[in-house]
């Protein structure tokens, strides 16, 4: 299930309110510190992650770092991800936007 607090809104099928209650449970899952990894920072490293699988939170506390910290955002182009039940994901709404070539 893909769950970020960025794109969600709610929950198709369930009340308003209910749909807040399971968003709030998941939301406060996905930041337990069992389920996070810090990343080390060094000169010339270079991370990324697939954001259908993990949630991101920059560090907040990198004052410290001793160079500097240069952030660039891409999304790629790949396979469909498939869900647990074998059935791939589709799009509710909406069209993939790819840049021309």
């Amino acid at each position: 299930m893909f769950v970020s607090p960025t794109f969600i809104k709610y929950i198709v099928g369930l009340t308003p309110g209910e749909s807040r209650r399971f968003i709030d449970l998941f939301f406060q899952q996905i930041t337990r510190p069992e389920y996070t990894v810090r990343f080390r920072w060094e000169p010339g490293s270079i991370a990324f992650w697939d954001n259908r699988a993990t949630a991101h939170l920059g560090p907040q506390d990198i004052d410290h770092l001793e160079h500097e910290r240069k952030l660039q955002r891409v999304t790629l182009v790949g396979d469909v991800p498939v869900g647990v039940d074998g059935v791939p994901s589709r799009s509710i709404q909406g069209n993939a936007f790819q840049a021309a070539s």
